[in-house]
């Protein structure tokens, strides 16, 4: 399974893309998207078109990204929301799943706290994905968000063996089953 991690912000949108082969997780790319221009709008295209560039060239099978939070500041909010809107539409488009996680879900399933600052988390994604060097900063949230969902998928299969588990994402359910002595996962709309 390839899984696309989404960082989203209104100027810089981090990527990370990872493939996951059963318990081993192997680094494919990660990048930030920078829209450099003032007027929104544009900026929104440019995310849309990033991510959609993204999705072409690697051909993830499922996009995770951060989950809105509250922020203090309810325009950095609202921008921050519509930037994610762009990825997910992105996403959908191409009949990606999405699945969304809390940023305290990140850190913790990253680095063992829900309250973890971005060093810590560029070192374990570093360590986890076995990088020469550090990524930058909003590659490694996605890249983390990207694991998280690795992990998440996991869990779901180690738990399968007594039934059926379904993730639930954007109008898709991935469902895992195991029968047979092996794990199927099958993504429903």
């Amino acid at each position: 399974m390839i899984i696309l991690g989404i960082d989203p912000g209104s100027r810089l949108t981090g990527y990370g893309v990872i493939h996951q082969q059963g318990k081993q997780l192997i680094y494919l790319g990660s990048g930030v998207i920078r829209t450099e221009v003032d007027d929104l709008p544009t900026r929104l295209q440019r995310i849309y078109a990033g991510v959609s560039e993204i999705i072409t060239q690697f051909q993830p099978n499922v996009l995770s990204i951060e989950q809105v939070f509250m922020a203090k500041n309810a325009d950095s909010a609202l921008k921050l929301g519509q930037a994610r809107g762009a990825a997910i539409v992105a996403a959908t488009n191409q009949q990606i799943p999405v699945f969304e996680y809390a940023a305290r879900l990140v850190k913790q399933t990253v680095v063992g706290i829900g309250s973890a600052d971005k060093k810590q988390v560029q070192h374990m994604v570093t360590r986890m994905l076995n990088l020469s060097a550090s990524p930058q900063a909003d590659a490694a949230d996605a890249l983390a968000i990207a694991i998280t969902h690795a992990h998440s998928i996991q869990y779901s299969l180690q738990i399968a063996k007594a039934g059926q588990v379904q993730l639930t994402g954007n109008n898709t359910q991935l469902k895992a089953r195991y029968s047979r002595g092996r794990f199927r996962l099958k993504a429903e709309s």
